[in-house]
């Protein structure tokens, strides 16, 4: 099973503030919705809380330790091992993880792909990606999309895949 890292990140790796993105690009909406569509999703109780909703067509798994959290049409996990040993068994073959930033810490480790959506410009985040190590990992894809008439935001869809030692 491929462990996925998705996020969209501003110039100094922010990827939120006081809960919410702080951009709004439909393209990489629709990308998000395109790459995980039918698979397994997996996320941080307050990136659960923060979407408001599951997301339909994905299996939702959400990281919580809260034992009294159980929204509907998900799958809540106590720890992240337990998690993954799900999806293993369920035959996922991609695992997408989308967050928050304590997931992404705890995931890049085990991850083999990282889907990015870099936003030009800097925005005052309160959450961050994790850096990543440009020793450890490839750039395979990259697709630059300048600001335009329906887009006031320049960014670049990009793909990694560690590199294999």
């Amino acid at each position: 099973m491929i462990i996925s890292l998705i996020a969209a990140i501003d110039q100094v790796g922010g990827i939120g503030k006081d809960g919410k993105v702080p951009w709004h690009i439909s393209a990489d909406l629709k990308f998000f919705k395109h790459i995980t569509m039918g698979h397994m999703i997996l996320m941080g109780r307050k990136t659960f809380e923060s979407i408001g909703e599951t997301l339909p067509g994905r299996t939702n798994l959400i990281l919580s330790n809260q034992t009294d959290f159980h929204p509907a049409d998900t799958i809540v996990f106590h720890s992240l091992e337990l998690a993954l040993d799900y999806a293993r068994e369920q035959d996922e073959d991609e695992v997408f993880i989308i967050g928050g930033e304590k997931v992404f810490q705890q995931t890049m480790p085990l991850a083999q792909r990282i889907y990015l959506t870099r936003v030009d410009g800097e925005f005052d985040c309160d959450v961050f990606f994790p850096q990543i190590d440009i020793d450890s990992w490839q750039v395979v894809e990259s697709d630059h999309h300048p600001k335009g008439e329906k887009q006031p935001i320049s960014f670049t869809f990009q793909v990694f895949e560690k590199i294999l030692k």
